[in-house]
């Protein structure tokens, strides 16, 4: 059986092509990207937790294989470019984002789909949060507050559609945001593996801003991950 996190990625895949009016027919055999964040392995979960070796068949692998999301939606789509899926747990689907801006600007990718999909299919990635403390008692996310003693897992899929800004205006595309830089690095050896570092931190933020040729003091809207924890 296909893990619902392929099936909803085909579907919100094939909406954002939709919704960046391009049929996903004229793009078959196109130099196009596939760029998935994506996490755990609750669907696959089932299979195993039920004890039943019988319920796994010839599909069961690709069907339910991390690797094979992104795959699955390049296969469906007939799209040539660079393909993967990625899994820096919450930051997944930035750093899908970030890759698919690398390979546009490299000429790797002439078109990219960029995102994320996450489900709460099984329940032990939320025992083990809630044993690592990570999770809120009462399951409310109160991100920088004094009171905040952990977060809220939620669930969705988002996609976004990527193209060099010059060939976008060109083909008259209809252009919601411009992406004017990225970066990425690692915390390194800091007070604990799960642990931020501040300074790791400042450093991509001020990276970002440089590759974007922008100054903090132009910034005038900031979203920020904050967990609670």
């Amino acid at each position: 059986a296909m893990d619902p996190h392929q099936r909803v990625l085909l579907e919100v895949g094939y909406l954002a092509l939709e919704n960046a009016g391009l049929a996903p027919s004229v793009l078959r055999g196109s130099r196009t990207g596939v760029f998935v964040g994506m996490c755990f392995d609750d669907y696959a979960q089932r299979s195993v937790r039920s004890g039943d070796a019988t319920r796994i068949d010839a599909h069961s692998g690709w069907g339910n294989t991390r690797s094979m999301a992104a795959g699955r939606v390049a296969y469906a789509f007939g799209f040539q470019g660079p393909t993967m899926q990625l899994d820096t747990a919450c930051s997944s689907s930035l750093l899908a984002v970030h890759l698919a801006c690398q390979s546009l600007r490299s000429g790797e990718a002439t078109l990219a789909l960029a995102g994320g999909v996450d489900f709460m299919l099984s329940p032990e990635p939320t025992i083990a949060l809630s044993k690592l403390k990570a999770l809120a008692a009462d399951g409310r996310c109160k991100a920088f507050d004094a009171r905040g003693d952990g977060y809220s897992r939620g669930e969705g899929c988002g996609i976004v559609v990527l193209k060099r800004a010059t060939e976008a205006l060109a083909d008259g595309d209809p252009i919601l945001a411009l992406i004017r830089g990225s970066a990425i690095n690692h915390d390194g050896g800091s007070n604990g593996l799960m642990a931020p570092n501040g300074q790791a931190q400042e450093a991509v933020i001020r990276e970002a801003l440089e590759r974007a040729q922008v100054t903090p003091q132009q910034v005038q809207y900031v979203e920020v991950h904050g967990t609670g924890t």
